[in-house]
């Protein structure tokens, strides 16, 4: 039965009755997942209908006792729990943790129609669209056995924070609506100076891709910031796209800002390869085409490229969907590096450079948040893309995973990860509530913060 018979079924009915309808109408993939992963992934021919697949893991936290499940030859552990909402993850040289505890602002206008409605019953079913904390923590792990015993609240009052960046003494934070910088002395627990507003970010009422990410180069003269796509597919029209779907470059020194990079639709997590120095990031791709398109991806960010969004998706495949098409820029479109596999929500992004975890140096730890318009699911868990060169070098491989229940709920989400200044892994999971520390089972507890 379509989607396009059951419409007028649907629109009666309350609350989670809508998405429970929907996702019994999703027929599932053919395809496995790993055939959208890495530097060629297959690419069916699109599948648009009415109302999208809707197959949601019901957000319900971790039962006691119950936690992820790490790779052969680690360990985890809860470093922080009892968080709200944590998204996003930045280590300071002393070691403490800085979390953004943070989510969706209010954005009246992304929740028009029908459509709109079910979208955000799909994404409170999955875990989000509460208020937001609007605040950054910072925990410490004063003795060293990879538990935070000391949390403060930071810094507070901003407008739906997500990522952090140190310049020297200066903290960048960037909200839903503006890049703001702080004085941070060494050491501090709590920030509670006023900010300054660097820069404004593209916000308001529509606001559909909400998270700002910031990271400083390696020189710390110059913040390179995303800002995702205000839709899906351009359908709220061109004219509420302009200055998204991009990461901007800041020089601190001139305070002048330019596009860096273009086309892409919702980058989050960006961080600079070890060995080549250059800026990749990770991008949530389109959706609404059908289980098997289209792949989340990594990629290099070249200066000056064109990534397609919205008229075409993985370099020149043209969404039909899109009008006017621009067939100028579709030419330009540049394909990406590396898959990461369909509808995955690829978030996090860190590349590994410590010496705990020698099997990880080099390559890159990605946070997927998990699908919702696929079926089966897809995501869920953190994984490992091995580098040679400066360059994608294998499959992915598992790091954390354990994330969905044997019935399909989602005990937890992973977003943000980061490597502590001992070299294990932190994983921010906004369901869960909890950052999540992984390393050897034969690491030696070691003092991880200096204070």
């Amino acid at each position: 039965m379509s989607v396009q018979f059951l419409l007028p079924i649907l629109l009666p009915m309350a609350g989670s009755a809508i998405v429970l309808a929907l996702t019994g109408c999703a027929l599932p993939s053919k395809s496995p997942i790993i055939d959208s992963y890495g530097p060629q992934p297959h690419l069916p021919e699109p599948k648009s209908s009415l109302l999208p697949i809707v197959n949601i893991a019901p957000a319900k936290g971790w039962p006691a006792g119950k936690m992820p499940t790490p790779a052969a030859g680690l360990k985890v552990q809860a470093f922080a729990k009892g968080l709200q909402h944590p998204r996003w993850l930045h280590v300071l040289p002393n070691g403490d943790v800085l979390v953004a505890e943070t989510d969706a602002p209010a954005k009246p206008d992304d929740s028009k129609g029908i459509k709109g409605k079910i979208m955000k019953l799909v994404m409170r079913r999955a875990g989000s669209s509460y208020p937001s904390a609007n605040r950054i923590s910072l925990l410490r792990d004063s003795n060293g056995d990879g538990v935070a015993d000391q949390k403060t609240v930071f810094l507070q009052n901003l407008n739906s924070p997500f990522g952090m960046a140190l310049v020297g003494n200066m903290l960048y934070v960037a909200n839903t609506d503006s890049l703001m910088r702080f004085p941070y002395p060494e050491g501090a627990t709590q920030i509670t100076a006023n900010g300054t507003k660097v820069m404004d970010l593209p916000g308001g009422t529509l606001n559909h891709h909400w998270t700002k990410n910031v990271i400083a180069n390696p020189a710390g003269s110059k913040l390179y910031i995303t800002v995702g796509s205000n839709s899906n597919a351009a359908e709220n029209g061109l004219d509420k796209e302009v200055g998204r779907a991009l990461i901007m470059e800041f020089d601190i020194a001139s305070a002048k800002v330019r596009p860096f990079a273009t086309g892409l639709r919702n980058p989050n997590g960006m961080d600079w390869q070890p060995q080549s120095g250059v800026l990749w990031t990770v991008v949530n791709e389109r959706d609404e085409i059908g289980n098997d398109l289209v792949p989340d991806y990594l990629t290099s960010v070249k200066d000056g490229a064109f990534y397609g969004w919205p008229y075409s998706y993985y370099g020149q495949h043209v969404d039909t969907r899109v009008k006017p098409q621009n067939s100028e820029l579709v030419a330009r479109a540049i394909k990406p590096d590396y898959a990461l596999g369909n509808h995955t929500a690829s978030l996090g992004l860190a590349f590994y450079k410590a010496e705990l975890m020698s099997q990880y140096r080099g390559g890159a730890l990605i946070g997927q948040h998990g699908s919702w318009n696929r079926k089966p699911h897809s995501g869920y868990k953190v994984i490992y893309v091995p580098f040679q060169n400066g360059q994608p070098s294998g499959p992915p491989q598992d790091v954390l995973t354990g994330f969905l229940s044997e019935q399909g709920d989602a005990l937890g989400r992973p977003v943000g990860v980061a490597v502590d200044r001992s070299g294990a892994i932190l994983v921010a999971d906004d369901v869960g509530n909890m950052i999540w520390r992984v390393s050897p089972v034969a690491e030696k507890a070691a003092n991880s913060s200096k204070y």
